[in-house]
């Protein structure tokens, strides 16, 4: 993909820059040796003041920082004034060509965004742009929640998981139905910070309070739990000290975001950050494409689809399709995606049009196998 040979250009020039760098901080840390030496000498002893620095002008022509730095500098000069031009080479800065012209719903367009801003945590932003875009939208609702989220958010970042804890025993059926075992992480995570407080006897009262509801699938997970009782207040020095990690926070407020969401009926990731990423990608495709269609006089405004298929990342790729390589529509439960008997694959209606109602057999259009459609048997992704 074009996008890799940017960023292999782009990390020539970061380890050109780093090594130029590093050998300036080395040119520089020798030049501040050496001066000290002469600062030192000159406070230390009575010695003449003119032959000290007539020795230090000396050592420091002998370093010649000029001349280390400019082999580095040189490479790094090189490495810069090739990545413009592999920017340009990949990069058409008119886009216009690749999109086409439709009426958007300006209110929507503004929803989205706001939104984008609240449920990142920039709620200055968000109404900001609400006042300035003047738009009706009632941005209050979706504030509040994603407020309510990174507040919670920044109390675990605080350790401080009560605001956690008591959300998530409001949520706790949801959460089951959910398959997410979040209540207990949290609870784990309180365990270990009132057990490392030195309490061995209130981390065992919390337990029994606690983890009772959670014994009957997690009794492994607890168990090991119990044997930290051992080691109360010097938990680094025992064999449960991975515990301590802060990865075990950051997942637990990972959770917590992703079955917040969740329970709003909101993706985890922001709708508008993932159509701008999947537009990235699928750019410099279709400005490739629209390049070929002008050269063939096709107008790309009037088509309804796009000819060639746009490769899009796994992280896009949400459920199966099926599109039929006849009709070239997308499958749909009226219209569900037949396997043939030579093993290719239609689309229902486009079987029973080249049947004529499955009164007769008909041709596979990609090999020369006769299919009879009462054969056909539907496929389930």
């Amino acid at each position: 993909m074009e996008l890799n040979a940017i960023i292999d250009a782009f990390d020539r020039v970061a380890k050109k820059q780093k090594l130029s760098c590093s050998k300036t901080q080395e040119v520089i840390d020798q030049i501040v040796q050496e001066i000290e030496k002469a600062r030192e000498i000159i406070h230390s002893t009575a010695s003449d003041h003119n032959y000290v620095l007539a020795e230090l002008k000396k050592r420091l022509h002998d370093i010649a920082p000029l001349n280390q730095l400019e082999g580095t500098q040189k490479e790094l000069n090189i490495v810069l004034s090739k990545y413009p031009k592999t920017l340009e080479k990949f990069f058409n800065p008119d886009i216009s060509k690749a999109y086409r012209n439709i009426d958007l719903d300006t209110d929507a367009v503004n929803q989205i965004i706001a939104s984008h801003f609240y449920r990142q945590g920039l709620f200055e932003v968000g109404d900001c742009f609400i006042n300035e875009a003047e738009e009706p939208y009632d941005a209050v609702a979706v504030r509040s929640l994603f407020q309510e989220m990174y507040q919670i958010l920044e109390a675990i970042k605080n350790r401080n998981l009560k605001p956690a804890l008591k959300w998530a025993a409001a949520n706790s059926d949801k959460l089951k139905e959910n398959g997410s075992d979040l209540q207990l992480k949290l609870l784990h995570l309180q365990f270990v910070e009132i057990l490392q407080q030195g309490s061995r006897d209130e981390a065992l009262k919390y337990a029994r309070t606690h983890f009772v509801p959670f014994a009957g699938n997690h009794m492994t997970e607890i168990q090991k739990l119990m044997g930290c009782l051992l080691w109360a207040g010097r938990l680094e020095q025992s064999p449960y000290a991975q515990l301590l990690s802060p990865t075990n926070w950051d997942i637990a407020a990972e959770e917590l975001n992703r079955q917040f969401c969740n329970l709003l009926e909101q993706s985890y990731e922001s709708p508008l950050s993932v159509t701008i990423s999947a537009g990235v990608q699928g750019l410099l495709p279709l400005l490739k494409f629209m390049t070929v269609m002008a050269g063939k006089k096709q107008e790309w405004q009037s088509m309804k689809q796009l000819p060639v298929p746009v490769e899009l990342g796994k992280e896009f790729q949400f459920h199966s399709i099926f599109v039929c390589p006849v009709s070239k529509e997308q499958s749909t439960d009226d219209n569900p995606p037949m396997m043939m008997t030579c093993g290719h694959v239609l689309c229902k209606q486009s079987i029973n049009k080249m049947s004529k109602n499955s009164s007769k057999p008909f041709k596979c259009p990609y090999c020369p196998s006769d299919i009879d459609a009462a054969q056909c048997r539907q496929l389930f992704f």
